[in-house]
C-alpha cells in the first residue's frame, strides 16, 4: 500500500513544501534512531501522513522540530526535521507492514525470493522488522498486533473470494489496519475525540489504497495470471472507480469532524488526505485501463526483490526524480513511469485548478 500518495511540490505552497519534507526526513531520521541504518528502506510517502497528522492535531507546538545533519538526499543539506511520537508511530507502522510485505513476497516465490538462501534472509530482515515495530508501538501505547492479525487475515479473506465476491470483503484487512493506525495519532495528540472521524479516514484510506494498487497492477496480474481482487471477483471498472472516489469523499467529510490545534498542520492533511488522494485516483485508472508496456520483456528476470526494490524506491522518492523526471522505471518491475509532474494527465500541476473539495 505505499506509495499512493505522491505529493508534488508544485502542488504545495512553501510552507507545505517545508513541513511535508520535515516529515518525510522525521520518518527516515525516526526509523535510523529506533532501529538502525538499514530500517530507512521501509521510508514511504503514506505513512508520513501518521507524522503529519499527529503533529496537526496536538496543542503543543514546542519541540516538534530538530536540526538534522547533512544527508546525500538532501544535497549535503541541513534541514528542520520533524521529531517526537508522530515520526516513531509512522516508523513501527511502516515496519510492521513492510514486514508483512517481505513475508508475503517470500510465501509467493517472488523473483529472487524464490531461491532459498535469499528467502532465509528475507525472513530474518522481516522478522526483526516485525519485532522492532512491535517494540516501538508498544512504547507509544499502539498495539501492533491489530496489524499483523489484519495482515495474516488477508490470505484467507482472497482464498473465500471467487467471480462475483464482494470487493470491500477483501479490502476488510487492509482498512481495519489503517483505521487503527490513524485513530492512534488522536491518542498520541490527546485528542480521544478524533479518533472516531480519524478512524473512519483510516479506512477508507485503505480502501482505497487496496483499490488502486490492483487497478495498477490489473494488466500485470493478467498476464501473470497473479490473484487480483479485481479480476477475481469480475468487478467492472466503472464500478471500483465508483468505489474509488466514495472514499475520497468519505475521508474528505472524516477529516472536517477533525479537531486540529494548527491550521497548517490541517492545510497539509487535507492536501494529502483529500486532493492527492483525487489525484492518486486518476493516475491509476489511467495506468489501470490502458496498461504501461510490459517491462523487463516476458520471459526474462530482472525484477528486484522487495528489499532491494524498497532501497532503490527510497532514493527515487528522497531526490524527487519519481517527481520531475520525465520518466523513470518502476524499481520492482522495471516498468516505465511517468514522472508526475510532467504532462497534465496525472493532475499533478493542475493544483491551482480547485477541484472544489474545499468548499
Amino acid at each position: 500500500m505505499f506509495g499512493v500518495i505522491r505529493p508534488c511540490r508544485h502542488g504545495l505552497d512553501e510552507g507545505q513544501q517545508a513541513a511535508w519534507l520535515a516529515h518525510l526526513c522525521g520518518l527516515c531520521l525516526a526509523l535510523r534512531g529506533d532501529h538502525g541504518q538499514f530500517a530507512r528502506v521501509v521510508t514511504n510517502y503514506d505513512g508520513i501522513v501518521v507524522s503529519v497528522l499527529t503533529e496537526a492535531q496536538s496543542p503543543r507546538r514546542d519541540g516538534l522540530r530538530r536540526t538534522a545533519g547533512p544527508c546525500p538526499l538532501r544535497g549535503m543539506r541541513t534541514a528542520r526535521v520533524a521529531r517526537g511520537e508522530g515520526a516513531r508511530l509512522a516508523a513501527a507502522v511502516s515496519l510492521v507492514l513492510a514486514s508483512a510485505k517481505v513475508r508475503d513476497h517470500v510465501a509467493d516465490g517472488d523473483g529472487v525470493l524464490a531461491r532459498r538462501p535469499v528467502a532465509v534472509a528475507a525472513r530474518r530482515v522481516a522478522a526483526g522488522w516485525d519485532r522492532a515495530g512491535t517494540r516501538t508501538g508498544a512504547e507509544l501505547g499502539f498495539d501492533t498486533g491489530t496489524l499483523t492479525a489484519a495482515v495474516d487475515r488477508q490470505p484467507l479473506v482472497e482464498a473465500a473470494t471467487g467471480p462475483g465476491g464482494s470487493l470491500l470483503a477483501v479490502t476488510e484487512p487492509t482498512e481495519t489496519a489503517t483505521a487503527a493506525a490513524l485513530a492512534h495519532t488522536a491518542v498520541l495528540a490527546g485528542r480521544p475525540g478524533n479518533a472516531g472521524p480519524l478512524a473512519e479516514a483510516g479506512r477508507l484510506f485503505g480502501r482505497l489504497a487496496h483499490l488502486l494498487d490492483a487497478v495498477e497492477d490489473l494488466a500485470a496480474d493478467r498476464r501473470s495470471g497473479a490473484w487480483n481482487p479485481v479480476a477475481v471477483t469480475g468487478a467492472p471498472l466503472p464500478e471500483v472507480r465508483r468505489l474509488c472516489d466514495d472514499a475520497v469523499h468519505g475521508v474528505r467529510l472524516a477529516l472536517r469532524e477533525v479537531e486540529f490545534a494548527d491550521a497548517g498542520g490541517a492545510a497539509l492533511a487535507h492536501r494529502l488526505l483529500v486532493h492527492e488522494l483525487r489525484h492518486a485516483v486518476d493516475r491509476a485508472f489511467a495506468a489501470g485501463q490502458f496498461g504501461p508496456p510490459p517491462y523487463p520483456p516476458p520471459g526474462s528476470d530482472r525484477r528486484r526483490g522487495p528489499v532491494a526494490g524498497c532501497a532503490v524506491w527510497t532514493g527515487l522518492f528522497c531526490t524527487g526524480q519519481t517527481c520531475c523526471r520525465k520518466e523513470y522505471r518502476d524499481p520492482w518491475r522495471g516498468r516505465r513511469r511517468k514522472g508526475w509532474c510532467r504532462g497534465k494527465s496525472d493532475g499533478c500541476c493542475e493544483c491551482g485548478e480547485c477541484c472544489g473539495c474545499c468548499n
